[in-house]
């Protein structure tokens, strides 16, 4: 699993690439493709023609990194559908893992998960609600 702080954000090209290309040429593909600069810090992931292969490019202050891999067997799949006319799109980084792994996650089912809700404030001040935002019943 990939550890990425929350500031780094995930790009994934929607058209194959030419996968020959380097530095300066995946940097450039960045300002055509993505419209964004390939300084700021963010993820960009291509493909090849035939789906094996998979590049991820970045910037890491110091200079350009390259993360580079193939398939044995079978293809890497884009997260999502994209939508039409869409150049690229935006993944998580726990997406880009599993597509790196070669999980097809066009099939995959994300479960609901707990996410804290809006709690009210005028409660908790007074101490009438508890971590939960669950009003808490006081003995007298």
């Amino acid at each position: 699993m990939l550890t990425l702080p929350p500031s780094v954000r995930v790009y994934v090209a929607a058209e194959p690439a030419d996968l020959r290309k380097s530095f300066d040429g995946l940097s450039s593909l960045v300002a055509e493709r993505f419209g964004a600069d390939p300084l700021c810090g963010h993820l960009f992931v291509f493909r090849n023609r035939r789906g094996d292969q998979i590049r991820v490019l970045f910037w890491d202050r110091t200079g350009y990194a390259i993360f580079a891999k193939k398939l044995a067997r079978g293809r890497f799949h884009l997260a999502r559908d994209l939508p039409q006319g869409a150049t690229h799109v935006e993944v998580e980084a726990a997406e880009l893992s599993l597509m790196l792994e070669g999980l097809d996650l066009s099939q995959a089912i994300r479960r609901k998960r707990w996410r804290p809700g809006v709690r009210n404030l005028d409660a908790s001040k007074q101490g009438l609600m508890d971590a939960r935002g669950l009003r808490i019943q006081r003995a007298s």
